[in-house]
């Protein structure tokens, strides 16, 4: 019942003080305090004869049952035990109810059944549960198509996004005609629904059978972007990206990515993101690197050299490591112009510094060539300097 419970707020009389665990054999010490039986008895196997509350050396380092307490741990379990399955057997039969509706109504009836499921499924491991048990999936699926409302749409994909779905069911999902509907809402639905229809998406895309073509499509990118963007409601930005992050890793699309002007406002949105986010980011950049058009993109956005520079060595390796790659792109294919701006912003110190810390020996390798690169256009004094280096290291 502990187990299964997972409650937040229990009796603080209920838990061991070694532990911090529930009892489920409480014993008292000759103190009066009381502990789990097999947490005390640890205690005392380490060569410790002192109460672990009060520290008072025992004068009798015999344990009592504490009845009591037991029963009334006991109790206070089953109640609460009791209850959850009672509301897990109501939550069951009102998801097979809402099912049985779905089925039947439409309009607003049907609306307001699937509002309720979305509430249901959001809250209730076992409402998910029975949703995909009874073939709830297939019934939501199949509400989704090229005459399907958007009131519809947007509580019928909040409900599939939560649910477990197997392989029939995402290739089911992946019809071009909902794949359609998903971006449509994804342009025009709230901050709510065009979160869902990325995470759904994305899930999507990690079947085998996903095709390239059904995201290829300059609309859906650009909602993504939109989302990625939008600084009232940041709490898009992340799962915006991690879409964003499986789309570039499908080489078909990169091309169709960089044309939507996606490199040049990345970078500008690099200063305002979080770790997390800014590691997505940062993935996306390096991987559209890899492209001519790519690497021109980077190259023509002003803030690209000085936004790499600032990052190295101040989030995570991983993010030196990606604007390092993407440094090396922009200064190889505009030695001359590029690498000036670099060492301008100050590329040569953070440079050395990568170099002289432990990171990877393949970062340091890097940045070695790097600074070779950057310094061909200056003497070696002047160069010197711009490394800001103590007079001892110069």
């Amino acid at each position: 019942m502990i187990e299964e419970l997972d409650l937040p707020e229990i009796p603080s009389v209920f838990i061991c003080p070694i532990s911090l665990e529930p009892m489920q054999d409480p014993v008292t010490l000759c103190t009066g305090q009381t502990y789990e039986r097999s947490n005390i008895l640890k205690w005392f196997n380490l060569g410790h004869y002192t109460c672990p509350t009060t520290m008072q050396e025992l004068w009798d380092d015999s344990v009592t049952p504490n009845r009591t307490l037991y029963h009334l741990i006991y109790t206070w379990f089953s109640q609460k035990y009791s209850l959850m399955k009672k509301r897990s057997e109501d939550v069951q039969g009102r998801v097979t109810e809402l099912l049985e509706t779905l089925k039947k109504v439409k309009g607003q009836a049907r609306i307001q059944a699937l509002k309720e499921l979305k509430q249901v499924v959001a809250a209730h491991a076992t409402a998910r549960k029975t949703v995909v048990d009874e073939g709830g999936v297939a019934v939501i699926s199949s509400l989704l198509g090229p005459f399907t409302s958007h009131a519809v749409g947007s509580e019928a994909i909040g409900i599939l996004v939560n649910l477990e779905l197997d392989s029939e069911s995402k290739t089911n999902l992946m019809q071009p005609t909902k794949i359609s509907l998903m971006v449509d809402m994804l342009n025009e639905g709230s901050v709510e629904t065009k979160i869902n229809c990325t995470r759904l998406m994305d899930k999507l895309m990690e079947e085998k059978e996903f095709r390239s073509e059904s995201i290829s499509s300059h609309r859906l990118l650009v909602g993504v972007m939109r989302l990625v963007k939008d600084k009232r409601h940041s709490n898009g930005i992340l799962p915006g990206l991690s879409f964003l992050r499986s789309i570039c890793l499908l080489k078909q699309v990169r091309s169709l990515i960089v044309s939507i002007g996606a490199v040049s406002q990345l970078v500008e949105l690099l200063p305002s993101l979080e770790p997390d986010c800014l590691e997505l980011a940062l993935f996306i950049l390096d991987t559209l690197s890899s492209l001519p058009e790519g690497k021109v993109a980077l190259k023509d956005c002003a803030n690209t050299i000085p936004n790499m520079v600032r990052l190295l060595m101040r989030v995570s390796e991983s993010c030196t490591q990606y604007a390092l790659s993407i440094l090396w792109s922009v200064c190889k294919l505009a030695p001359e112009e590029c690498s000036s701006v670099a060492v301008e912003a100050g590329l040569a110190a953070k440079l050395l510094l990568v170099i002289q810390s432990g990171c990877n020996p393949v970062l340091k390798q890097r940045s070695a060539e790097l600074l070779k690169l950057c310094s061909l256009n200056y003497t070696d004094t002047i160069f010197i300097s711009k490394c800001k280096l103590t007079r001892t290291i110069q």
